[in-house]
């Protein structure tokens, strides 16, 4: 059976959630990967292998945030073409995505593997962990194409409508790492290297079960081997809209590892505190996240279609339902972040390290529901490079000297440290709604036909 969305017609908010719900429970269980690792490492290791987890997923996930970036360009292409009704192109599209996403994943992966020594020294790991972290860098760097593959693949089918597929295929790759974690790290004691060794496995899993699915599948569009070749019309458009997404979720998360690295040089318990606090933020930050996702394909579609207005009541519709749920959020990881922490560590020093630092983060719950849903509904608009502007100009504009200023403020307080990313996102809202308004000026314009 074919399982694809249509966009433009009927009802906003009920088709919006139903779309989102899988991509969130997705998120969900991909953010499960690295939190698995540091909960497992977290019980049954030391704070060397929690800090080492929380520095090397750090690293992995810059690289998986850019590589989502990139593979975002496909989605909204796809996402435009269907809007057009102009089917015909997908399959041409997904080939030359195919090309494109091949090439980087054996660069990528070799680099990391290369760099993995200096990738730890510039995150100023700890001593005491230095050797884990770069451990934990090289294995997982090596699984980098498997992360490549499933980004590749999810792209797809959240372009034709469909965010089931990807949730299926997540769900059983998440089984995996559990079982994978519970094996090497709590059995065998292997600690670091067992955590990266899982989560390599489980990623792989991931990909084969999602060709397998597919191969069974019917799509809404031709797609051959022959469609796998580089064209250079299709490559270029990709990453037209692509790069923007990349470099700006690439400075962004550089950003974060800028923090990341003047908490490593505040000692062994900050660093695995934070890195704790890092890891439920990705819990916290998941409907938002979903939020996002979701209406880059049900925007761009309806922008494809002639139809700005309702993207516009999508947005309108994505940013409430997320605000609800970013409240609760925020209210639970204000009040009742040393219960959050103890889920991923024991130690009551790095638990109260965390609690602290996550305060900071229960204002950013709120916030975010604003933010990331602007950012998706641009980034559906093809205005990736206003994407890309605002995150550079918070990440670095804001974010990284409010925390810098406040690692040398005595006594150092994590809380005030934290208070960069909540003033960042508040800078970053305002230039959304500015840009809002000047591109529905302009798309109240008559629209003028592009080729292609």
């Amino acid at each position: 059976m074919k399982q694809s969305g249509n966009f433009t017609q009927g009802p906003i908010l009920s088709p919006l959630i139903r779309f989102a719900l899988p991509v969130l429970l997705a998120l969900l269980l991909q953010t499960m990967y690295g939190a698995v690792d540091l909960l497992v490492v977290g019980q049954f290791g030391t704070a060397a292998d929690v800090s080492a987890v929380s520095t090397g997923s750090q690293i992995m996930h810059t690289i998986t945030v850019v590589i989502t970036g990139l593979a975002m360009g496909l989605t909204v292409l796809v996402g435009r073409k269907i809007g057009e009704g102009r089917r015909q192109e997908a399959g041409s599209i997904i080939g030359s995505g195919v090309c494109l996403f091949g090439v980087l994943a054996a660069a990528v992966s070799v680099a990391v593997v290369l760099c993995a020594r200096a990738l730890a020294g510039v995150m100023q790991a700890p001593p005491e962990a230095f050797e884990q972290t770069v451990s934990y860098i090289m294995i997982c760097g090596a699984g980098t194409v498997f992360i490549v593959a499933y980004n590749l693949i999810g792209s797809v089918f959240r372009g034709i409508g469909d965010s089931k597929m990807p949730l299926v295929t997540v769900a059983m790759a998440s089984a995996l790492n559990i079982a994978g974690d519970l094996l090497l790290v709590a059995v065998l004691r292997m600690g670091t290297a067992g955590a990266a060794l899982a989560t390599v496995f489980a990623q792989a899993a991931s990909v084969l079960l999602s060709l397998l699915i597919m191969r069974r599948r019917e799509l809404p569009f031709t797609f051959t081997r022959r469609d796998i070749r580089p064209q250079r019309a299709y490559i270029r458009a990709i990453l037209r809209l692509g790069i923007p997404i990349a470099l700006q979720d690439l400075l962004v998360s550089i950003s974060f590892l800028v923090i990341m690295a003047i908490v490593n040089g505040l000692g062994l318990i900050a660093s695995a505190g934070v890195g704790v606090a890092e890891k439920l933020c990705g819990f916290l930050m998941l409907v938002p996240s979903a939020y996002m996702q979701a209406m880059s394909a049900f925007v761009a579609q309806n922008i494809g279609a002639d139809k700005p207005e309702r993207a516009r009541k999508a947005l309108l519709c994505g940013i409430a339902t997320s605000l609800a749920a970013g409240v609760i959020m925020g209210y639970f990881t204000f009040f009742h972040g040393s219960l959050l922490s103890g889920l991923f560590a024991r130690e009551p020093d790095v638990i109260a390290a965390a609690a602290e630092y996550l305060k900071a983060y229960a204002i950013d719950c709120v916030l975010t529901s604003f933010l990331f849903c602007f950012i998706g509904y641009f980034n559906g608009c093809g205005s990736t490079t206003f994407v890309m502007m605002q995150g550079i100009l918070g990440a670095f504009g804001v974010r990284v000297p409010v925390s810098w200023l406040m690692s040398h403020r005595s006594p150092v307080s994590l809380f005030h440290i934290g208070l960069a990313t909540p003033s960042s996102t508040v800078v970053q809202i305002i230039l959304c709604g500015v840009y809002f308004v000047m591109l529905k000026k302009q798309q109240s314009q008559p629209r003028v036909p592009k080729a292609g």
